[in-house]
Formats: structure tokens, C-alpha cells, sequence
């Protein structure tokens, strides 16, 4: 099993991505951003971010044998962001439009999670640790940084989630 860094997130290979030929300087553009140093993460919000990684069986083989406990992994994922994005990171001022991006994000995130918990069946998360609470001055810092975390994330979810679609389909 070969794993790969995608963005700030590492995922078990899952073969090639298929993509148009409108995608493919945009994934040029992806894998010549793995060679960028880093940007130190020192506090406590961007620290202990979720990631898909090997061991979460979110490759070719654990979605075969079973999905459930990536699924799971990606539910937490998305349960830890909800929280960030209802946080005074969010809602303190300086404060963001509101009913804007950041609102129907908070609101999207919520919806797909509800979506991939089964009704009736509650998953256990892992203890979200709920942010201390932020000075006006760092918030528009560590909005970034979570948004930035939260594109990675996603990034590496949809990548699952269409190599599953296309095992699906004829």
C-alpha cells in the first residue's frame, strides 16, 4: 500500500485520479505545492485538526472490506470543523458577513453530516476539544488557517468519495 501526501493530509493511494484535461494543470499545481515548506501550526486550534490518514481505511481495500469506519473517520472530521466554524473564531468580531459563505459552510457541514451517519445509529466521536476562547486580533488569523485546514480535509474526502461513486457505477 503506497501512501501519498495530498496537500497537508496523507490518504492511502487510491490509483489515479480521473480527470479531464481542464483538471490537469490544477493537479500540477497541487503536486508542486507538497515541495513548499510548511507553515508552522503553534497553536492550539490548527494543532489536533483531523486527518484521513493510511491506517483509516479510507483506500481501495478498506472501502471494499468496509467503509463504516472511514465513513466514521470523515464524520469526525467534519463534526470537529462544525464546532470550529460555530465558534467565537467565527461569530466574534470582526465579524463575517452574515448569511454569508461562512454561515452556509457551517450549514453545509452540517447537512453532510447528518448525511453520512445512518438514522438512528450514532457514532462515538472523539472528544472535540471546544476552542479557548480567541482575541479579535488572532481571529482573522486562525480563520484562515482553519478554512485552509477544512480545504484539505474536504479535499482528500471528495477524493474518497469519488473513487466510491466510481466503483459504483457500471
Amino acid at each position: 500500500m503506497v501512501c501519498t501526501g495530498i496537500l497537508d493530509t496523507q490518504l492511502c493511494d487510491l490509483g489515479p485520479p480521473r480527470m479531464g484535461p481542464h483538471l490537469g494543470r490544477r493537479q500540477e499545481i497541487l503536486n508542486t505545492s507538497e515541495d513548499l515548506p510548511r507553515e508552522e501550526e503553534d497553536d492550539e486550534t490548527t494543532q489536533e485538526v483531523p486527518r484521513i490518514q493510511c491506517g483509516d481505511g479510507c483506500d481501495p481495500q478498506g472501502l471494499e472490506d468496509n467503509s463504516q469506519f472511514c465513513l466514521q473517520r470523515i464524520h469526525q472530521g467534519l463534526v470537529f470543523y462544525e464546532k470550529l466554524l460555530g465558534s467565537d473564531i467565527f461569530t466574534g468580531e470582526p465579524s463575517p458577513l452574515p448569511d454569508g459563505p461562512v454561515g452556509q459552510l457551517h450549514a453545509s457541514l452540517l447537512g453532510l453530516r447528518q448525511l453520512l451517519q445512518p438514522e438512528g445509529h450514532h457514532w462515538e466521536t472523539e472528544q472535540t476539544p471546544s476552542p479557548s476562547p480567541s482575541q479579535p486580533w488572532q481571529r482573522l488569523l486562525l480563520r484562515f488557517k482553519i478554512l485552509r485546514s477544512l480545504q484539505a480535509f474536504v479535499a482528500v474526502a471528495a477524493r474518497v468519495f469519488a473513487h466510491g461513486a466510481a466503483t459504483l457505477s457500471p
